[in-house]
C-alpha cells in the first residue's frame, strides 16, 4: 500500500514519531527537574504518554495540512489537567494533585506535523521545541517564536522563554 493510499484510509503515518518524541521528552523533562520522579518512573511515564499520544493522534494527523486538527492535538494544563498526561502519570502512581505540584499550572503544548511548540503561562512566549527541515507552509497565525525573535535581532527572548534544541 502506498503512503498516499494509507493517508486516505486514515492509517497513521510513521512520521509523527519525532513530534511525539519531542512532546514526550519535554513533559518528561519538566517532571525530571523537580527530582521527585525516578528515572525508571520517567521511562514508564514516557512510554505510556508516547502510546497515548500516538493513539489519540492517529486519525488526526495531516502532514499535508499541518494546522488542521491542531486544537485536537493540543496538550493543555489550565486549572484542569490534560487527560492524556494524567493517564500516563497514573501508570507510575502520580495523582492529579501531585501533577499540579510538579508541572506548570498553565501549559500549552502544540504537537503538529513538522513542529512542536509550547507556552508556559497565558502571557508567555511561544517557543519551538522541534521543527522539521521538511517543506512546510509558512505560519499564518503570525506569532513570534523564540527562534524568530532571535532572528529579528532581539538579544534575548521575551518573558520566560526556554529554548530547547531537538533533532
Amino acid at each position: 500500500m502506498s503512503q498516499r493510499q494509507s493517508q486516505r484510509r486514515g492509517i497513521p503515518r510513521a512520521d509523527m514519531a519525532p513530534e511525539i518524541a519531542a512532546a514526550v521528552g519535554f513533559v518528561s523533562s519538566l517532571l525530571r527537574t523537580r527530582g521527585c520522579v525516578s528515572e525508571q518512573q520517567l521511562q514508564v511515564f514516557s512510554g505510556a504518554l508516547r502510546e497515548a499520544l500516538a493513539e489519540h493522534y492517529k486519525h488526526h494527523w495531516f502532514p499535508e495540512k499541518p494546522f488542521k486538527g491542531s486544537g485536537y492535538r493540543c496538550i493543555r494544563i489550565n486549572h484542569k489537567m490534560d487527560p492524556l498526561i494524567s493517564k500516563a502519570a497514573s501508570q507510575i502512581g502520580l495523582s492529579i494533585p501531585q501533577l499540579y505540584q510538579l508541572l506548570p499550572s498553565e501549559l500549552t503544548l502544540w504537537v503538529d506535523p513538522y513542529e512542536v511548540s509550547y507556552r508556559i503561562g497565558e502571557d508567555g512566549s511561544i517557543c519551538v521545541l522541534y521543527e522539521a527541515t521538511a517543506t512546510k507552509p509558512v505560519s499564518s497565525y503570525g506569532m513570534l517564536t523564540c527562534k524568530n525573535q532571535m532572528m529579528l535581532g532581539r538579544t534575548s527572548p521575551s518573558k520566560n522563554c526556554i529554548m530547547t534544541v531537538s533533532s
